[in-house]
């Protein structure tokens, strides 16, 4: 009797450390590219934070700089859209002379669409330039 009560604790402490485990760990989702960036790679880590905020840490690879698109732009810029709402922009995403680029920001939605446009300005407050990379992320 005290070997099952034994395995039957251990059995349920490892069954809440691994659903605790789950609810804590990384998920990676890939953001597709538009035809206008064929060869662009991008991928979000999705993590919480202590407040139960999703950080998203969206790293890009082979990304044209903004000026070389047809039309030429000059910024790229991060974009959430909850479910049912307007975008919200996160901010620049800005790529380096190797075509990489890194942004990380903190957002309280759990199920998103997070995209990337290509705009003439940075100050945009709407997204009215082409779409680059987008991926739907659901909670």
């Amino acid at each position: 009797m005290k070997n099952f009560c034994m395995r039957a604790t251990l059995s349920v402490f490892f069954s809440g450390f691994l659903l605790i485990s789950a609810a804590c760990g990384k998920r990676h989702v890939t953001l597709n590219p538009s035809s206008s960036v064929p060869a662009a790679s991008a991928t979000a880590q999705l993590t919480q934070d202590k407040n139960g905020n999703t950080i998203v840490d969206l790293k890009v690879k082979h990304l044209a700089k903004p000026e070389n698109l047809t039309p030429p732009r000059s910024v790229y810029v991060v974009w959430i859209q909850p479910s049912g709402s307007a975008p919200l922009k996160q901010g620049q995403l800005n790529v380096d002379s190797n075509l990489n680029g890194e942004f990380k920001s903190p957002t309280t939605y759990k199920s998103f669409d997070i995209f990337v446009t290509a705009e003439d300005s940075g100050s945009v407050t709407q997204p009215s330039g082409q779409e680059v990379l987008r991926q739907n992320v659901r909670g």
